[in-house]
């Protein structure tokens, strides 16, 4: 399975290398038109060289760019966990937006109270809700150190994962 992404770098390998004779052939093709007596049979063979480089170029790279396309079309692709992880991380904002917004109508209720409670159960309700705001931002602290030791040993092991790929391919 590691030797598809190599098999598509060998390819564009050849592709930088078919770009550099490409360029090669032109600076030949320029160098012959700028003489003194061109020779019309080499220029016209160094034109045709170079614009069949030129095709052979266009075609590969149309190929690459349609290989990226359908990878990044968020079709399942081997050894790609981006999806996954996007996922995990819109569930993640959506849990965090869930709990502000609960937060914020146990905020509004309490104040809908407070209207029609005495002064001592108000302070005894004001004093609830900033322990209630203390206790939600140590879980928020909490969520965002174990998200990023989640991200952390994913990075860890997706460059195990590419080092062993390496070490076996080599």
């Amino acid at each position: 399975m590691a030797t598809g992404p190599m098999v598509k770098m060998d390819q564009l390998d050849k592709v930088e290398k078919e770009i550099v004779s490409c360029l090669y052939t032109a600076g030949q093709a320029l160098a012959e038109i700028a003489k003194d007596k061109p020779s019309q049979k080499q220029i016209d063979l160094l034109v045709t060289q170079f614009m069949n480089s030129l095709a052979t170029i266009d075609s590969s790279l149309t190929d690459h760019i349609r290989y990226l396309s359908q990878v990044s079309t968020g079709q399942p692709h081997e050894g790609s966990s981006y999806a996954s992880q996007k996922v995990l991380q819109m569930a993640w904002h959506r849990l965090a937006h869930a709990r502000t917004r609960v937060s914020e109508l146990e905020r509004l209720k309490g104040q809908h109270a407070t209207r029609s409670i005495t002064a001592a159960q108000r302070q005894a309700l004001l004093q609830q809700q900033q322990l209630q705001q203390q206790q939600q931002q140590q879980q928020q602290q909490q969520q965002q150190e174990s998200q990023g030791s989640q991200t952390t040993a994913t990075s860890q092991q997706q460059s195990t994962s590419s080092t062993n790929t390496t070490t076996s391919t080599t």
